[in-house]
């Protein structure tokens, strides 16, 4: 397992880049058919031949004919404007950590999980921002939201502690990369809706929260992906031009 693990991080890192270079700039949209009806998507793909793709999250279509699409409305992007399912209420938070010590303790959790760390941080971004004292109206606790019967589970005494709070929703987070076989959509569905509305359904189940929030781990996860490729290359370029400049 921890070497199919290692094989799917790094197909799960090349596959949010290769979904970033087509991923649009904005939000949800909405198609308004013209038989009346609507359909909300993640985007939509002109396909050729009068068919287009309708995307209900960044790895599941539909298709119908183009003709059938009388309009498109953008919704608000899901990313920018959507809280966390778990609707988190920050509290005065006087520990709060440096980006540096979030970035240390997740790196940590990935490495003991063999997760990458940016799709934990993803998770983190759109649980609670990186706040460390959310708490939702559920009652879902800290950086990654653990509900009390979770923390529980992962042996996790105080959810507001970070590094107990990280190692517990990483914990979790493997427990569902395992049960749905390195599923990224799957198993942060199941981290966000629970593994039994996962299985009901047998997929990203129909709850638009969800699928937000799937959708916004997704393009987090692409974003982080992208941005350190342009740091590399910009690296390496910065690298290239003192070399031929000390020549």
């Amino acid at each position: 397992m921890r070497r199919l693990r290692k094989q799917v991080r790094k197909v799960l890192a090349g596959a949010a880049m290769a979904a970033a270079a087509t991923m649009p700039a904005h939000g949800l949209e909405r198609l308004n058919l013209s038989n009346g009806q609507t359909q909300d998507c993640v985007r939509h793909e002109d396909v050729g031949d009068d068919r287009v793709r309708i995307y209900t999250n960044e790895e599941s279509y539909i298709e119908i004919r183009a003709s059938q699409i009388a309009s498109v409305d953008v919704l608000p992007d899901p990313v920018a404007a959507a809280p966390s399912v778990h609707a988190a209420v920050m509290t005065p938070d006087p520990a709060k950590l440096t980006p540096l010590e979030l970035h240390e303790m997740l790196a940590q959790a990935g490495q003991q999980h063999n997760i990458d760390a940016d799709l934990l941080a993803s998770i983190v971004m759109a649980e609670s921002g990186g706040q460390t004292k959310a708490v939702s109206r559920t009652g879902a606790k800290g950086l990654m939201q653990l509900m009390p019967g979770t923390a529980r589970e992962m042996n996790v005494a105080d959810s507001f502690a970070p590094r107990q709070n990280i190692a517990g929703g990483s914990q979790y987070l493997d427990a569902m990369l395992t049960r749905y076989h390195d599923d990224l959509a799957l198993a942060v569905a199941a981290y966000n809706a629970g593994p039994g509305a996962v299985d009901r359904y047998h997929g990203v189940p129909p709850y638009r929260e969800t699928r937000m929030y799937v959708a916004r781990v997704i393009r987090e996860f692409n974003r982080r992906k992208v941005a350190a490729e342009h740091e590399r290359r910009a690296t390496l370029a910065m690298a290239a031009m003192v070399s031929v400049a000390a020549q």
